[in-house]
């Protein structure tokens, strides 16, 4: 019943998980197994889509407006369709006077959506991504031209840039620049009423854009506009073609406006809405023509548009989401050829007791370790110390409380329950966030009022938010790109990393194409490429089916060996917390709970949550002469006491946890009856959880022999022990 206490006897990451040795897929999430023989085979909730309603017929009621709707709004296009004079299309269409109105509506509609672009895009990126007093009113404003009707916005522009108009008058007094009844207030009316559909498509884009791709590219080195250059503008594209096409459509077809404002003037102003007004009351006919074409113009827009703005949101969504969409079968986070390295900390040798040794290197290891080495990529930050290393100090306030100093080559893993801090406190180092802020010196050098690009931090956030629109090289390169590396030195570096990593294969591909583990690797290699003084992990081998998670575990382990900087690395699994980590800071509520070497933590958890993801029961209470004081009613025995009334800890192992049908006699003097909650497979052994009325629930770990034995089931009543040399207080 007992079993082999290691202090790295942590070989899963739920005390319900699979062991390491059985072969999971990449982003496999651990499920439980039940063994009673109660469970119900999972069934497949009917579609809520198309295929789900295909059967229904919709009700009249709603039926017939609909259709009457279209109805209505078809006839005027079939009235333009049935009243053409097809017969004398060309003619009306080639004639002088619309030919020039076609000129001229063209150098409008083009010159107002170049203006639009100069001063819309920036706009609707500060409404996406900047609070600002007043916010909501520059929203409403830019919304008003598509409400207002055309004339009275007409009257508005010749107010505020006619001659008389506010501004208008300083124009002309001081540029001679004039634009009632010239080409140029043409421009101004056409941009006045269609920019908006700019603004509004392209804030709509942005704001579907997750701002962690823009922030994972500044910590990687690139500044703003690089950044808006380089990552926002090409995901954002097609938002920015959709509000570029409607805008210019848009302008084509302006009237109101344009004919208050600049007139309607042959060769200087007269478009063709203006042609097709004069043409209603001398040739009905050609104004039909003109009326066509114009009708062509918009339905090419909105048929180049399908999927984009006309029903089809999610499409566009898709494209520039950068979520991984294709699981590779072939390629599912297997390494390469050259082998995978089992770890020595993986539950395979630990539950064997084999240690497992390191694989050799890859052919590209030497070069790259000797990158390891190295100082941060060209154009990184200098603290002026010259010496490659470069401790870490941080006073973090705000939501984290905390102070953090670590020695060069230090990795600290950061655990904790959700809403503990840990993101947050990695995003304050990185200065991304207002819930916190870090004081935050990195060797000699305060970096704390530097932008997040100039601080030498690295930041591999949860889902590794690739770039979608690069590929898994141009990825690995982007931040030797932006410290100023050549394009072809830093693609043959960002080669090694991902040679390293085991994706090396997969350079040309991009992340839609990669599995999850895949994507997990690549954006781990770019990280590391980037030579960063400060490494921030947010999960980083989550994805990873435990197989591949040995490897990279081996490949960046070697890597922060030889590290000059510190690793921060948030994690939920006790494997990568004692194999990679020096030091296991325990976040709570922002603040630290506990800092110490993982052998520590793992002796000795101060913090419940720490101790259940380490497979052990963990019950808090008040010390006593002889043990432990529980919350409830309860009393433990325990045979190293703490001092009377301290707040203490207690850590039972599962494996000292013994079950019995009967009231054992003998030794053990903490003994309670209970009852079988769930019994669950953790490998090649079983999990049984008890309720007792005396204390809280209970885990115990038990063989398959030992539980057929017993006869255990669910709902069935037992009694379980523990000895006191089997209990330990950890004061808290």
């Amino acid at each position: 019943m007992k079993r082999d206490r290691r202090v790295a006897g942590l070989t899963e990451h739920h005390p319900t998980e699979p062991p390491p040795s059985e072969p999971r897929p990449e982003g496999h999430r651990p499920a439980r197994r039940r063994l009673t023989g109660r469970g119900l085979p999972g069934r497949g909730l009917p579609g809520r889509g198309r295929s789900a309603a295909a059967g229904l017929r919709p009700p009249l009621a709603l039926a017939v407006p609909a259709v009457l709707a279209v109805v209505f709004l078809l006839m005027p296009m079939a009235g333009i369709l049935t009243r053409t004079s097809w017969g004398d299309l060309g003619t009306h269409l080639t004639s002088a006077e619309v030919t020039e109105a076609l000129r001229i509506s063209l150098v409008v509609s083009l010159w107002a959506l170049g203006l639009s672009l100069l001063l819309g895009v920036p706009l609707a990126w500060l409404l996406a991504r900047v609070d600002f007093p007043g916010k909501s009113v520059v929203r409403s404003l830019v919304l008003l031209p598509m409400v207002l009707p055309p004339t009275v916005g007409g009257v508005a522009l010749l107010l505020g840039f006619g001659r008389r108009g506010l501004l208008g008058g300083w124009l002309d007094s001081w540029f001679g620049v004039q634009l009632p009844f010239h080409t140029a207030g043409a421009v101004v009316a056409a941009t006045f009423v269609s920019m908006p559909f700019l603004v509004i498509s392209l804030e709509g884009a942005l704001a579907g854009l997750h701002e962690r791709y823009e922030e994972t590219a500044a910590s990687l080195g690139a500044g703003p506009l690089r950044v808006f250059r380089t990552v926002t503008l090409p995901m954002i594209a097609p938002g920015l073609a959709a509000g570029a096409a409607l805008t210019w459509a848009r302008a084509l077809g302006e009237f109101g406006a344009t004919i208050t404002f600049a007139g309607n003037l042959p060769g200087v102003t007269q478009t063709l809405p203006l042609q097709v007004y004069l043409l209603l009351q001398d040739s009905p006919e050609a104004a039909t023509s003109v009326s066509l074409l114009l009708l062509v113009i918009a339905m090419a827009v909105l048929v180049a548009l399908r999927g984009r703005w006309a029903g089809g949101g999610g499409t566009a969504r898709g494209r520039t989401s950068g979520a991984v969409t294709r699981t590779d079968a072939t390629g599912g986070g297997a390494p390469d050829a050259g082998g995978t390295w089992p770890d020595h900390m993986t539950g395979a040798s630990a539950a064997s007791g084999t240690p497992a040794t390191p694989g050799p290197p890859t052919a590209t290891t030497a070069h790259a370790e000797a990158a390891d080495a190295g100082p941060t990529a060209p154009g990184g930050p200098d603290d002026g110390s010259g010496t490659g290393r470069w401790p870490l100090h941080a006073d973090v306030t705000g939501f984290n409380r905390l102070t953090l100093d670590a020695a060069p080559g230090t990795t600290i893993a950061v655990v904790g329950p959700n809403g503990a801090g840990k993101t947050t406190l990695l995003r304050a180092l990185l200065g991304l966030t207002p819930r916190a802020h870090a004081v935050l010196t990195l060797g000699a050098r305060d970096v704390t009022a530097l932008p997040p690009h100039r601080r030498g931090v690295a930041w591999v956030p949860q889902d590794g938010a690739l770039f979608p629109h690069l590929t898994a090289l141009g990825n690995t390169a982007y931040g030797l790109r932006a410290h100023g590396t050549g394009r072809a030195e830093a693609r043959r570096e960002a080669q090694l990393w991902l040679d390293r990593l085991g994706v090396g294969h997969l350079a040309h591909r991009r992340p839609a194409q990669l599995s999850g583990g895949q994507a997990g690797r690549v954006a781990l290699a770019r990280a590391l490429a980037a030579r960063p003084r400060l490494l921030l992990l947010d999960e980083p081998l989550a994805a990873l089916d435990q197989s591949t998670r040995a490897h990279v575990r081996h490949t960046l382990r070697r890597h922060l060996a030889g590290f000059g900087g510190v690793c921060l690395m948030v994690t939920h699994d006790p494997v990568e917390a004692v194999s990679l980590a020096d030091r296991v800071l325990v976040l709570e509520d922002g603040r630290a709970l506990q800092d110490a070497a993982p052998a520590e933590v793992t002796r000795h958890p101060r913090s419940p949550w720490v101790a259940r993801m380490l497979g052990r029961n963990a019950w808090p209470g008040t010390a006593t002469d002889d043990g432990l004081r529980l919350a409830g009613a309860g009393r433990l025995v325990a045979a190293d006491p703490l001092p009377e009334g301290t707040g203490a800890l207690a850590i039972i192992g599962p494996e000292a946890v013994s079950v019995h049908r009967a009231r054992p006699s003998g030794s053990p003097r903490n003994v309670w009856p209970g009852r079988v909650r769930e019994i669950t497979a953790l490998g090649s052994r079983l999990r049984v959880l008890v309720a007792s009325p005396e204390v809280p629930d209970l885990v115990g770990e038990i063989t398959p022999q030992a539980a057929a034995e017993l006869g255990l089931a669910e709902d069935a009543e037992v009694w379980v022990s523990v000895k006191a040399t089997e209990v330990t207080l950890v004061p808290v």
